[in-house]
């Protein structure tokens, strides 16, 4: 197997890019990507720390962030399984990345920058959702946004719905914890899952 090891070897194999993908990179968001942003109701949030990386999917009901301005973006942390890996990293290594998605769209946006965890409890209170709030609103600074090209999506055909897979092909989560863990109740996992999501959604 022959591996590149440097940055010339790569430059020498792939080339430069053109000026399409230099000019769009920005400091700070564009009225076009605030527009994709804000239509984006999922993103997958990237984060860094001593053990390693960790990469998290973000959805909610409407926009997946806030804009508080061009450079400031709002994510509200709602109930999940209380791992926190994301969080746990981000208040040690400030370093993140987000990709936001827009169902139908073959464009995704990128931003690069850092973060922090805030319990404002005013921030918080202006989050609520069917009497609930996030425990936390994860602040990113933007230090670079600029959007993907299609063409991994185009190759993936992502949204056409002739390629969903049908989900009772698939392992259930149950089953997946089982293999994990031998005596775990699989069946009795999946069956309360549904009410259980009802509950804790937000």
């Amino acid at each position: 197997m022959t591996i590149l090891r440097s940055v010339e070897d790569l430059q020498a194999l792939y080339g430069v890019p053109g000026e399409a993908s230099l000019i769009k990179v920005r400091p700070a968001l564009l009225p076009e990507y605030r527009r994709m942003i804000e239509a984006s109701p999922f993103l997958a949030l990237a984060t860094v720390g001593p053990e390693g990386l960790d990469c998290s999917p973000r959805g909610d009901a409407d926009c997946v962030v806030r804009i508080a301005d061009e450079r400031t973006l709002l994510l509200p942390d709602w109930r999940g399984n209380n791992r926190i890996d994301s969080l746990i990293n981000i208040v040690r290594d400030p370093r993140v990345a987000l990709m936001f998605m827009v169902p139908g769209s073959n464009n995704v946006i990128r931003v690069n920058g850092t973060a922090e965890v805030s319990i404002d409890e005013a921030l918080l209170n202006s989050f609520e959702m069917d009497g609930r709030h996030p425990r936390s609103v994860v602040v990113v600074t933007i230090g670079e946004v600029y959007f993907q090209c299609a063409r991994a999506v185009m190759r993936a055909d992502l949204w056409n719905p002739a390629r969903a897979v049908v989900a009772q092909g698939l392992p259930t989560p149950g089953d997946m914890l089982k293999s994990a863990k031998e005596d775990f109740d699989g069946s009795t996992y999946d069956r309360e899952w549904s009410e259980r999501a009802k509950k804790s959604m937000w």
